[in-house]
């Protein structure tokens, strides 16, 4: 029988990094959390998300490219640009306090170094976000190490890369083989002596994960990579069940807020061609004695 993969105990714990120090999660504190308590990492994109997913506890809230699809209604992430990243971090920046937020950088821009310190530096004092995450293991070593050297914590991100989708030939899982994992196993190696404070490791098999979790000293933050990892990140959406244009394996939807939200708008378009809205607790009235004025208001009508 094959050798299963470990499988941490399960813990009751549900406090985050920030609530356990009472101060704001950083990346020194979220590299210091290998092998502690699992990371909690959740995608926002604006003001209410950030706010809902800071106050639900997240350690970490990543502004990712995804939002390209899933708020800009795109086919993949391609299509998202540096300009329209910064305004998203910017919002939600307002709504997260104590978790980490991390910025995408988004496909092309940081294709060089130059490019990477320029938009990373954009994405830190523009956007407002705290740590950048890019896509990729030892082709961008050199962007990794220019960007922390600047002061700029790396989140890295390896496995299924969504920003070379066009390569994969689609959104496909990696690693599935010896040969693929050793790749892999050097990606991420290579991310955490560059400087990384974390790696994002995308639908790889759980074998292929633990393989890396135990090899590396930086945590490891699964997307679709089981349960062997030191944290996990889902998309805010995905879990919401407020995107279906589809649902990969590795998502567990928690909520059906697309289908409440609508049977909730549906029945406000009745509310309001019946009349039943807006009520008398939803009207205001103008206070007696200014009643009295309006009543002497003269209304000239037009011929």
């Amino acid at each position: 029988m094959a050798e299963q993969p470990y499988c941490p105990a399960m813990s009751t714990n549900t406090i985050s990094l920030s609530q356990e120090t009472g101060k704001p999660v950083t990346a020194p504190s979220v590299q210091a959390s290998k092998n502690g308590d699992k990371i909690c990492c959740m995608t926002a994109y604006d003001y209410s998300s950030g706010l809902i997913a800071d106050a639900a506890g997240m350690d970490v809230v990543l502004v990712g490219d995804s939002l390209a699809m899933v708020v800009l209604g795109h086919e993949d992430t391609l299509s998202v640009t540096v300009d329209e990243m910064i305004h998203h971090v910017r919002a939600t920046s307002r709504g997260v306090k104590r978790a980490l937020l991390v910025a995408d950088m988004p496909f092309m821009s940081f294709c060089t170094v130059d490019k990477a310190l320029h938009n990373g530096g954009r994405l830190i004092s523009e956007g407002g976000a705290r740590a950048v995450k890019l896509e990729g293991g030892v082709a961008v070593v050199p962007q990794i190490e220019a960007l922390t050297q600047a002061g700029i914590p790396v989140m890295a991100h390896v496995g299924l890369t969504p920003q070379h989708v066009a390569r994969f030939g689609g959104f496909k899982a990696q690693g599935k083989s010896a040969e693929a994992t050793k790749a892999l196993l050097e990606d991420a190696q290579a991310v955490e002596e560059a400087g990384a404070f974390c790696v994002v490791l995308e639908a790889i098999p759980v074998e292929a994960a633990q393989l890396i979790t135990e090899a590396i000293d930086i945590p490891t933050i699964g997307i679709g990579a089981g349960n062997v990892t030191d944290g996990q990140v889902l998309v805010y959406h995905d879990v919401l069940g407020l995107f279906d244009r589809f649902t990969p394996k590795f998502v567990r939807q928690y909520a059906s807020q697309g289908e409440e939200g609508i049977k909730a708008l549906e029945q406000y378009c009745k509310d309001v061609r019946s009349g039943w809205f807006p009520a008398e607790k939803n009207t205001i009235y103008m206070p007696d004695d200014q009643m009295e004025q309006v009543r002497k208001i003269k209304v000239k009508k037009k011929k």
